[in-house]
């Protein structure tokens, strides 16, 4: 036999979100009853290949777009009501469902001294401002005026490099109740973000069979229970039992590996909070640049990884920081200036399935590549861009190969009904001099 071409990117996209699986989730949420002018297909399509790119930033323009590719003129009241919490709840399915195509492909690979893991997880959140009008509903957190916003958590896989869940909380909810950790961290990094530091949260995922690194906070001072590196031998045991800032400050830029005892509370059971304590690993690297150690604590072994590897793996945590940039300002997440809950909420999840499908493609051109050397150099915001500037060309090309093709009358019919002035008793300026 031989060997299978590679998919077209639009039959990857199509295999990942088939036309049957869209049209089905339709009936399911409710967003279709029975199919005459809105097609489920289309809509999902124009959305998140319109909206999301920014070549569409209105209601309106984008109606204009799916008359265009559907071949249909519906009125501008049937469009405006089809965002219905329907619709919102289709498009979190897309989503749900889009991310679990993700983590099927064949990901990125972790390096050898990674091996024994099975991901890198970053979780992290950004603020979607909203309409000061809806500040009663979404209230800001720390706004000196009035303001409204929502705030986007994301959990990003590393292996996946995407998104392996996102969810929408109001903005005043803290970081950590974003993050529920349970058996799914086993054998995985979390890489821990000042605002959902807690000691309590290192103590599960550790119960869980996870590993996890964390800057420390600066008001944060730990105990020493055993210095590995870093400090001569003989001076060893002056170091135990003292605080960490003590040992930093006796040191001329030398980078410290120990162990130290940090004490917390355990979750209320039945009213009582449980003291408890646990030792974990504290990497001190000294950064150059800044003129100061950078501090981090972990449970991953030394011999698995040194203070350096920890320092730079800490790092990785910027792709969760491009991942935002990415939604903000390229796939529309900060375009939301509606007064309209389920608008908001829609293209929210429009934002979130334009991302997931530009990362389907990028994995795609990455590993179609014949030049493996050249795969690191697909950068994340560069690739985004180009994606935006050809999507509409995508868009045509999926709903042809779905049987849906732009011709001249098509585009003719919606310059001829949208170019319409609506107001038909309006005076104009010109009526009287020009026919």
């Amino acid at each position: 036999m031989s060997p299978r071409s590679p998919p077209t990117l639009e039959d990857s996209l199509r295999e990942m979100f088939p036309e049957e699986w869209l049209r089905q989730t339709s009936k399911e949420t409710g967003l279709i009853i029975r199919e005459r002018k809105i097609d489920p297909v289309i809509i999902f399509w124009v959305l998140t290949l319109s909206f999301g790119v920014r070549l569409q930033r209105t209601l309106a323009s984008l109606k204009r777009e799916y008359e265009t590719e559907s071949h249909k003129t519906i009125s501008d009241s049937s469009w405006y009501y089809r965002f219905t919490p329907e619709l919102v709840e289709f498009l979190h399915q897309c989503v749900i469902h889009g991310i679990e195509e993700l983590a099927k492909e064949p990901g990125r690979k972790l390096s050898k001294k990674l091996e024994n893991f099975q991901d890198i997880i970053i979780q992290d959140s950004t603020i979607v401002r909203l309409h000061s009008s809806l500040s009663d509903k979404f209230p800001a957190a720390r706004a000196r005026t009035v303001a409204a916003g929502v705030k986007v958590g994301v959990v990003v896989s590393a292996v996946a490099n995407g998104p392996k869940t996102v969810a929408v909380y109001s903005e005043k909810t803290a970081e950590i109740k974003t993050l529920k950790i349970g058996p799914w961290i086993k054998d995985r990094i979390l890489l821990v973000d000042l605002g959902f530091y807690k000691t309590q949260m290192f103590a599960r995922v550790e119960e869980n069979g996870g590993y996890f690194v964390s800057r420390i906070k600066k008001n944060m001072d730990p105990i020493v229970v055993l210095i590995e590196e870093g400090v001569p031998k003989t001076k060893c045991k002056d170091f135990i039992g003292k605080p960490i800032s003590e040992c930093i400050k006796q040191l001329s830029g030398k980078d410290i590996d120990a162990v130290v005892k940090i004490a917390f509370k355990r979750r209320e059971y039945k009213g009582k909070q449980k003291q408890d304590e646990m030792n974990v690993r504290l990497v001190a690297v000294y950064n150059d640049e800044d003129e100061k150690y950078h501090i981090y604590i972990t449970n991953i072994q030394k011999d698995i990884l040194n203070a350096r590897d920890i320092a730079n793996l800490y790092g990785a945590r910027w792709d969760i920081e491009l991942l935002f940039k990415e939604l903000k300002n390229k796939y529309a997440l900060d375009v939301l200036e509606t007064k309209n809950v389920q608008v908001i909420e829609a293209l929210i999840w429009t934002a979130i399935l334009t991302l997931i499908v530009s990362r389907r493609i990028h994995s795609l051109v990455r590993n179609s590549t014949t030049h493996p050397e050249k795969m690191a150099r697909y950068t994340q915001l560069r690739w985004s861009t180009i994606f935006a500037e050809n999507a509409s060309d995508l868009l045509t090309v999926i709903l042809h190969r779905c049987g849906i093709q732009r011709t001249f009358e098509t585009i003719m019919s919606v310059y001829e009904s949208q170019a319409l002035d609506p107001h038909v008793n309006r005076e104009r300026f010109r009526d009287e001099w020009i026919e």
